[in-house]
């Protein structure tokens, strides 16, 4: 059985090329220091790296330099298989068309419940920076890496550790508080909102635009907060006695709540939107069949492309302070599920 090759080293290229091996790391570094080197002695270590077939040790590189054009995409959910109906496929596809336009390489890490958070998240230094996609932030371990001056991009709003997370997010208050207005435009004054229990930036402000908008508007709202498994076809039937003329739902990266719903006013025989409006803030992974759902696009491919150039702004020490919290715009979706009050 044959050996297998040992990889070469900047040793093996010294001798080979008959310097030093210090020559051989100036050569290959870059010679960042300006040290003088004939053309000729360069190109004798270069060639003999190609022969070689040397490849640098990307860790090693990054120490030497502070540089690998490497950055970090850091997922608290899993994002793989990618399904191109998914939430997350957009701002990946986004994060890889922007960082190849910026001629930088990416790497994964992924949050695995067998290693603690502070380890984990730890191991996204060996890229230059990071983005960091999830809808919660464990906070003491961002913190620590925040504070070693490590340049990290939320994808998303935060607002853990004072504010002070650099993030790229969606501007869902006033997307929602449109939303809410077309309603109200249309002659809904009862609303039922239906967002998930748990705690997030991103569910707080659709709230947030939707209290606001039906509160101007005098509009009567109340909020259900649902996982989606305790919705049911009698809570629906209830609602429509009750003169709810119109349903609000958010969208998260799991769809749950919108499905809950869809299947709930399915089994209730309720029709959409002849029997009752429906709005989606946000847009539903994989469209139910029927008319499009009214609500809002979120831009996330957009975001992914640009939390990629503020993480690279960042990089940069040349580069002008950047604003380091920036919200982009939800463009409306008219759909086809909302209509007048008959």
């Amino acid at each position: 059985m044959s050996r297998a090759r040992r990889t070469p080293r900047q040793a093996d290229i010294a001798r080979v090329a008959g310097v030093s091996q210090a020559t051989v790391s100036v050569v290959l570094g870059g010679n960042r220091t300006g040290v003088r080197l004939s053309e000729r002695t360069r190109l004798r270590v270069l060639e003999a790296a190609e022969r070689l077939g040397y490849v640098p040790d990307p860790v090693a590189t990054r120490l030497a330099s502070a540089r690998n054009n490497l950055l970090g995409v850091y997922t608290f959910t899993p994002a793989f298989p990618i399904d191109v109906a998914d939430s997350y496929y957009p701002i990946l596809a986004g994060v890889e068309a922007e960082a190849a336009e910026l001629g930088q390489d990416l790497i994964m890490f992924t949050a695995s419940s067998a290693v603690p958070d502070h380890t984990r998240i730890r191991r996204t230094r060996l890229a230059d920076g990071c983005l960091f996609l999830g809808r919660h932030v464990p906070v003491a371990a961002v913190g620590d890496l925040m504070a070693s001056g490590f340049p990290i991009v939320y994808i998303g709003r935060r607002t853990e550790l004072g504010g002070t997370i650099p993030y790229v997010g969606a501007d869902y208050v006033s997307a929602s508080a449109e939303v809410v207005t077309r309603l109200v435009g249309a002659g809904h004054r009862r609303l039922r909102y239906l967002r998930e229990p748990d705690e997030a930036p991103s569910s707080d402000d659709r709230e947030r635009g939707v209290r606001t908008a039906a509160a101007d508007a005098g509009a009567a709202l109340t909020v259900v907060r649902t996982d989606g498994t305790d919705l049911t076809a009698a809570d629906v039937t209830t609602w429509l006695e009750d003169g709810v003329t119109a349903l609000v739902v958010e969208e998260t990266d799991t769809g749950a709540v919108f499905h809950a719903t869809w299947r709930a006013l399915r089994e209730a025989g309720v029709s959409v939107p002849g029997d009752v409006s429906l709005a989606v803030l946000g847009r539903p992974p994989g469209d139910p069949p029927g008319p499009g759902i009214s609500g809002f696009e979120v831009p996330r491919r957009e975001m992914g492309r640009a939390a990629v150039r503020l993480l690279a702004s960042l990089l940069d020490p040349a580069a002008a302070d950047p604003s380091v919290h920036r919200l982009l715009t939800c463009p409306p979706v008219a759909g086809a599920t909302i209509v007048p009050v008959s």
